[in-house]
C-alpha cells in the first residue's frame, strides 16, 4: 500500500456498511488507497457479510484493485485501486443481501469512466434494509442523470427478503464530469401513486394495504394498483408510495413481515410519506443519504430535506476524508434542513 493510505474506523458514527461502500467508491474515484478497521464492530454479526464482500469484489473488478482482508467476517480491509475502467460486469450477492447497495459502490466510478458499462446484478432487489430497486429508478437515477451521465436500469426478476434471487441490468453511459445540482423546493403539485407487490401472499393482504393508504393519503383510485409477482424465489410483500413532483420523486416503502399486520405495514409507509409531505422539502431522508457522494464528486450542490439520518451524517464524515469539500447540514425553516456541499478545489473529473 502507498504512503498516502487512509485509515478509517468502520465503527464510527452509524457504524454500518455504508462507511465501507462510500470509502470504496471514493477510493475508485480519487485513486486513494485506504484501510478500514473495526468493520461493523457494533453489529450483531460484525465484519464483512456477503453483500459487503460482493461490494468489495465489485470494486476490485472495476478498479483493478489490490485488496487484503476480503473474506466473510473480516473486521479489516485494505484496498488500493489502479485504473477504473468501464466494461461488462456481473456481480451476485448469493443471498438476499441488497444488490442495489452493491451497485451503489461502483456506480459513480463507472459514471465517470472512459468507456460505457453494462452490469448484471443478482441478489436482493426489495430488501427492508436497503433502497428497493424502484427507489433507484424513480428517485435516485433521475437526479444523477441530470448531473451528466446516462444510466438506465431494468428489473429482470424480483428478489424479496429473505429468499433473494433477484436480478437487474444497468447500463452506464459515462460523462466527463458530474455537474452540481440544487434541489431546494418541490416544483408543482405532488402526484401520489401506490403500488403493492405481492409474491406467494394472499391478494387480500394487498387490498387491505391499499385501503389504508387510500384512507390516509387519498390518492386517486386509478393511481393505486396491485402487482402479482409470479417469478419469485420466496414470498414477498412491499407497499410503495411514489410522491412525484415536477423536479424530484420520492419513493417510500413498507415491507411485509411475519407477525406484522397488513395495516401496520401500510401505516408505517404512510407515516413516512406524510412526514415528507408536511416538511415541504424536495428530498426525503433516503435520497439525502444517496445524494451526498455525487454532489461531493461534482464539487458542489445543495438540497433541502427532513432531519438527516445517522447514515447521512456518517456519510458526510467519510466523504471529508477523501475529498476537499465542506458539507454543511443546518436547520432550515420548520422541520426542514438545508444541506450544502462546497468544494475547496473543484470536483472529480
Amino acid at each position: 500500500m502507498t504512503s498516502e493510505l487512509l485509515t478509517i474506523d468502520g465503527s464510527s458514527g452509524e457504524g454500518g456498511g455504508q462507511i465501507l461502500r462510500t470509502a470504496l467508491s471514493l477510493s475508485l474515484l480519487t485513486g486513494r488507497a485506504f484501510r478500514i478497521e473495526r468493520i461493523r464492530a457494533g453489529r450483531a454479526k460484525p465484519g464483512l457479510l456477503r453483500q459487503h464482500l460482493t461490494a468489495v469484489q465489485a470494486a476490485v473488478a472495476v478498479g483493478q484493485a489490490r485488496v487484503e482482508g476480503a473474506e466473510i467476517g473480516s473486521p479489516t480491509l485494505s484496498f488500493e485501486p489502479a485504473e477504473c475502467r468501464g466494461g461488462e460486469f456481473q456481480f451476485a450477492v448469493g443471498t438476499a443481501g441488497s444488490a442495489t447497495l452493491v451497485l451503489q459502490t461502483v456506480l459513480l466510478p463507472l459514471a465517470l469512466a472512459a468507456s460505457p458499462s453494462t452490469l448484471v446484478l443478482e441478489g436482493g432487489t426489495h430488501n427492508p434494509f436497503a433502497p428497493p430497486f424502484d427507489f433507484l429508478v424513480a428517485a435516485f437515477l433521475p437526479v444523477v442523470n441530470r448531473m451528466g451521465p446516462a444510466i438506465e436500469a431494468q428489473l429482470v426478476r424480483h428478489g424479496f427478503y429473505p429468499a433473494g434471487g433477484g436480478r437487474f441490468v444497468v447500463t452506464v453511459t459515462p460523462a466527463a464530469r458530474l455537474h452540481p445540482v440544487d434541489l431546494l423546493d418541490r416544483e408543482g403539485e405532488v402526484a401520489t401513486s401506490v403500488r403493492v407487490l405481492i409474491a406467494n401472499v394472499p391478494s387480500q393482504v394487498a387490498k387491505r394495504e391499499i385501503a389504508v393508504v387510500r384512507r390516509r393519503l387519498e390518492p386517486p383510485e386509478e393511481a393505486c394498483r396491485v402487482e402479482q409477482v409470479c417469478e419469485s424465489a420466496g414470498p414477498g410483500n412491499v407497499v410503495m408510495i411514489e410522491l412525484r413532483s415536477d423536479n424530484v420523486t420520492e419513493v417510500v416503502s413498507g415491507f411485509g413481515e411475519k407477525g406484522v399486520s397488513a395495516e401496520n405495514v401500510a401505516n408505517r409507509a404512510v407515516d413516512e410519506a406524510r412526514a415528507y409531505l408536511l416538511a415541504g422539502v424536495p428530498v426525503g431522508a433516503h435520497l439525502a443519504d444517496q445524494l451526498l457522494v455525487p454532489l461531493a464528486v461534482a464539487g458542489g450542490g445543495s438540497f433541502r430535506t427532513v432531519a438527516p439520518t445517522p447514515h447521512t451524517r456518517t456519510n458526510a464524515d467519510v466523504i471529508a476524508r477523501f475529498l476537499p469539500v465542506d458539507i454543511g447540514i443546518e436547520p432550515d425553516s420548520g422541520d426542514a434542513y438545508r444541506v450544502t456541499v462546497s468544494s475547496r478545489e473543484g470536483g472529480v473529473s
